[in-house]
């Protein structure tokens, strides 16, 4: 499935536990001020992606443990994310995902593409990059307002279920 990324970083250390696959998905709707990532806001910016080459890199890398979909805004493209999701979990790999939406926003507003993809999700890294809120003692978030969400967990109880720190 084709979809626009702005890249892709193989054995990534910082977006996620352990050594990850990061797909960088193009566009944002949220642009929010301060955003580590900018150039992933434009949708017309970045460049084509295939899921299937995605997945033929997963494949290769035996050193992975999982697969982190960040952006840009991944629930943008809720399809092709979906996609490489159930291949990541096809592998045995973990799979995480960043968004600026909340769960609760995803679980009660988001379209049917956007649950599906949520449903495929270990953790969800929500809410939107707060400037004020920015703190660099959060793990795995660039904002103090942002939570990691275990998604399984969260979807069983009908409601956000964080992980601890």
């Amino acid at each position: 499935m084709r979809f626009r990324i702005a890249g892709v970083v193989n054995d990534s250390i910082v977006d996620g536990p352990g050594i990850r696959l990061t797909v960088f998905t193009q566009g944002c709707p949220h642009r929010c001020p301060g955003c580590h990532n900018p150039q992933t806001h434009d949708f017309a910016g970045g460049s084509e992606g295939d899921t299937a080459e995605i997945i033929a890199k997963m494949k290769k890398n035996p050193l992975l443990d999982g697969l982190t979909l960040s952006g840009g805004e991944p629930f943008a493209q809720p399809e092709a994310c979906a996609e490489l999701a159930r291949a990541a979990h096809g592998l045995g790999l973990n799979v995480w995902s960043y968004s600026g939406y909340t769960f609760e926003e995803l679980r009660k507003q988001g379209t049917e593409a956007q649950k599906a993809l949520l449903r495929e999700l270990d953790v969800l890294v929500d809410g939107r990059f707060v400037l004020e809120k920015r703190s660099l003692d959060c793990r795995f978030r660039g904002s103090t307002n942002q939570r990691l969400i275990d998604v399984p967990k969260s979807l069983k109880a009908g409601q956000a279920v964080e992980l601890p720190d």
